[in-house]
């Protein structure tokens, strides 16, 4: 499967042949949604936590006698019932909501995802080059190319200059190969690579 390959500046500069493997799977949605939830809830952190009546600091003394007194019978002062003091089937921090999933579905779930890329929304370029990280340069880049909506930059490893000139876009994203993620390529309506990006792909993924 071969794609046109453009310079920075959107000039197409030839072919570039797309491994089969990776870019030619069929899209396969149930799998994707699988494998994006399998993300999303292993990434999910448990903060949220209340104390239980035994938990809460202060004294377990009952307030008042049981009887006598013409008032509802109250225990401690911790009682739940009680304004700022122990809650009842509140949120616990020792929740698991992990998934798992073997790792040739997931495998398999990424390489759906770039395929569906592959027939709309790819855009492979030579090099993107800066001279120093400037914002408005990057800017510059993504605007030159064939590209409507948020877009996904994958380096073949980091870039500083890259990096920091295009974390101040609000719909792009620049990450390395290595941590492409079903998430962001649903996220990101285009995926822009580089020549060398679709070497390490290939290096990575392909075995």
């Amino acid at each position: 499967m071969q794609i046109a390959l453009y310079s920075q500046e959107w000039k197409e500069t030839g072919k570039v042949e797309l491994n089969d493997i990776v870019f030619a799977q069929e899209v396969n949605e149930g799998l994707i949604h699988r494998a994006l939830v399998y993300q999303l809830a292993n990434a999910r952190q448990v903060v949220a936590h209340t104390k239980t009546r035994g938990e809460r600091r202060g004294s377990t003394r009952k307030l008042y006698r049981q009887k006598g007194t013409g008032r509802a019978r109250m225990g401690s002062a911790r009682s739940p019932i009680r304004k700022k003091w122990g809650v009842v089937f509140g949120p616990r921090n020792v929740s698991n909501f992990s998934l798992s999933m073997n790792k040739k579905e997931r495998r398999k779930a990424l390489f759906s995802a770039l395929s569906a890329k592959a027939q709309s929304g790819l855009v492979i370029v030579d090099d993107i080059k800066l001279k120093e990280i400037k914002t408005k340069d990057m800017v510059k880049v993504i605007n030159n190319l064939p590209l409507e909506g948020k877009t996904l930059v994958a380096l073949p490893e980091k870039n500083e200059v890259l990096q920091k000139s295009a974390s101040n876009i609000p719909t792009v994203k620049s990450l390395t190969v290595n941590y492409l993620n079903i998430h962001d390529l649903l996220k990101y309506e285009n995926l822009l690579l580089t020549k060398s990006s679709l070497e390490k792909i290939n290096e990575i993924f392909v075995k």
